[in-house]
């Protein structure tokens, strides 16, 4: 009997040192960023994630272990409301331990407790726009070219679930967006839903230019090589190189080094900067199929490990946001890494007589620079308007590896829950039932698991309504199941 009351004491001699260093280094944090903060509405939200990140500094997995014998909660699911979690165990576990009252931390209600949750319902709704009674989850759509053409796209979307629609500035131009905007909005307005409009600026994506050499079909294999160049020169001496690659971004091969890696085309095939030349780089292919693969004009090319230093906000997003500005519900912020990013893009709208406070800004986070920076984006973004965060799965798989995508989601899935943030998983949800029509087993599962974020992006292709349809099924039907990262224990109908 005497030991397991030691043992509660020194428990709770634990939990109450935890929760006055959460309280101090949080508040220093919240300190050191409040004067970015300028938006009400977001002070919560920041001094929370304050506590978050001086809470999750700690491992505490062996008190989590020594917690769930008592019966109480193991400070697992603490995201959206750090400093209540822990102040209801501490009062709690001081009761059983027979402390005064005056020496624990007053109970909450409960509607005090969740606050947190509806500060970030009410912001899901600033971002993506109003609940559906059926579903938690909204779902994103990004439109294709020919929907500027065809209003019957937009009004089969809209009735088989969407809650947004994606514009992407990369493709098309101010009239086409125009249309595509008009045949959404018109639409949700015969149905009766509330259907966003959400344009994705283009950013500085890196892809191929041209493709050059005497056979530019080459299919490249393991040990090729070839040249990444600034420019096309047609009569560059090739030497042993297969192919010359133009760089769509001259400046980023100003900034490869020996040994860089770099992928191509989402990752397909993989090569090494073997050696710098004038003009561009000599690159030897490390992976690619047994039988080969082409380099194709358009793909994408990412540089895992260099820290590119290159503007996140180009000119071509300065002119498209004359546009964008004037009729997007959210804007996508591409390849943003560091706070003085979000500074220049709102500076930009500043200057374009935005309501910052009306207009929400989607950080869309792609690079491992843009993770280790997370905090502060959200804090200059959130600090002046509404912001969601997109985990752009297929950049960001390679710019980290595959190996730690799925710990890196789940953490800014947290991160983005601490601050009170909306998070839209995007990229390859779907992909098969997108484009083929039927989906594979493992992206079903994807998708049910995207119901710990508060939205989903499908991609365009030939059966993108029949996708809609099908996630909008399976989200609801998760709905029951799961809460963010809490299940619902809704009663098992399967036996």
């Amino acid at each position: 009997m005497f030991e397991a009351t030691a043992v509660r004491h020194e428990l709770l001699d634990r939990l109450k040192s935890l929760h006055q260093a959460v309280l101090e280094e949080g508040r220093a944090q919240y300190e050191r960023w409040r004067p970015h903060i300028r938006r009400r509405a977001f002070r919560l939200g920041g001094l929370n994630l304050a506590h978050y990140l001086a809470f999750r500094r700690r491992d505490l997995r062996s008190l989590q272990i020594e917690l769930a014998p008592w019966g109480l909660s193991s400070l697992g699911r603490s995201e959206a409301r750090v400093v209540s979690n822990l102040e209801q165990v501490i009062a709690t576990l001081g009761a059983v331990c027979g402390e005064e009252a005056s020496e624990l931390p007053p109970r909450r209600r409960a509607r005090t407790f969740y606050r947190g949750e509806r500060l970030l319902a009410r912001e899901t709704v600033r971002v993506l726009g109003a609940l559906r009674p059926e579903r938690r989850v909204r779902i994103m759509v990004t439109l294709p070219g020919d929907a500027a053409e065809r209003p019957e796209l937009a009004r089969s979307l809209v009735e088989r679930g969407m809650d947004v629609a994606r514009i992407n500035c990369a493709h098309d131009q101010a009239e086409a967006w125009a249309a595509m905007i008009d045949h959404v909005k018109r639409a949700a307005q015969e149905l009766g839903r509330d259907c966003r409009i959400f344009m994705d600026l283009a950013g500085p994506k890196i892809r191929t230019g041209q493709i050059l050499g005497e056979n530019p079909d080459y299919r490249l294999l393991p040990g090729d090589l070839f040249l990444l160049s600034r420019e096309a020169r047609p009569d560059a001496d090739l030497g042993a190189a297969r192919l010359q690659v133009v760089c769509g971004l001259p400046d980023a091969v100003d900034q490869l080094r020996e040994g860089a890696e770099l992928w191509i085309d989402d990752g397909k095939i993989g090569a090494r900067v073997e050696a710098r030349l004038q003009g561009g780089v000599l690159v030897r292919v490390t992976q690619a199929r047994p039988k080969g693969d082409r380099i194709r004009p358009e793909k994408g090319l990412n540089f895992p490990h260099t820290e590119l230093r290159v503007p996140a906000l180009t000119e071509k997003d300065l002119r498209d946001l004359d546009f964008v500005a004037r009729h997007a519900d959210a804007i996508g912020y591409s390849f943003v890494q560091d706070a003085a990013d979000v500074v220049r893009l709102q500076q930009a709208l500043v200057e374009r007589e935005t309501d910052l406070r009306r207009t929400a800004l989607v950080l869309k986070i792609e690079t491992a620079r843009a993770v280790r920076n997370l905090p502060d984006l959200i804090v200059r973004a959130a600090g002046r308007q509404p912001v969601g965060v997109m985990i752009a799965r297929g950049d960001l798989a390679i710019e980290i590896g595959y190996e730690r995508l799925a710990e890196i989601q789940e953490e800014l899935l947290w991160l983005c829950e601490a601050a009170h943030v909306p998070v839209i998983w995007a990229t390859q949800v779907l992909e098969r039932l997108v484009k083929k029509g039927t989906p594979s087993r493992a992206e079903i599962t994807d998708a049910a698991m995207a119901e710990r974020a508060e939205c989903v992006m499908l991609n365009k292709g030939p059966y993108i309504a029949q996708a809609v349809g099908i996630l909008h099924d399976v989200l609801t039907r998760m709905s029951e199941h799961q809460t963010k990262k809490t299940p619902q224990l809704r009663a098992l109908r399967s036996w």
